[in-house]
């Protein structure tokens, strides 16, 4: 089994948008997707804790056993930013953030990949 405690990792940021505003301003199913997605990129969620704010928009945070996963929603914007960050070989954060974007029906998906930590 990969090492999860290495002091290594990929931090993965993303920005999603075409998104529908009514999903984005639901806080619980975001926390369902974001599990899912992390979930089935070989992650283990420890917790998720959602946060809807007024008017609008929401906040989801993973914590994971590899680190965390995040999404800040804007449904002003059909848009969201979010982060999956794990550490060792276990999890693929990219992985959850595509899936993430699929299960979202994302129209466009613009992820960047940060090599943290020993390689």
């Amino acid at each position: 089994m990969p090492e999860v405690g290495r002091f290594a990792g990929r931090h993965v940021l993303a920005e999603l948008h075409g998104i529908d505003p009514g999903l984005l301003d639901d806080a619980a199913r975001l926390g369902e997707l974001l599990r899912a997605a992390v979930t089935e990129a070989g992650a283990t969620v420890v917790d998720v804790v959602a946060k809807r704010f007024a008017p609008q928009g929401a906040t989801v945070i993973a914590l994971l056993a590899e680190s965390h996963a995040s999404v800040h929603t804007y449904p002003e914007h059909g848009s969201l930013f979010a982060d999956v960050f794990t550490c060792g070989e276990r999890a693929d954060p990219e992985h959850a953030l595509r899936l993430l974007a699929k299960s979202l029906d994302a129209a466009s998906v613009r992820l960047s990949v940060l090599h943290r930590g020993e390689r």
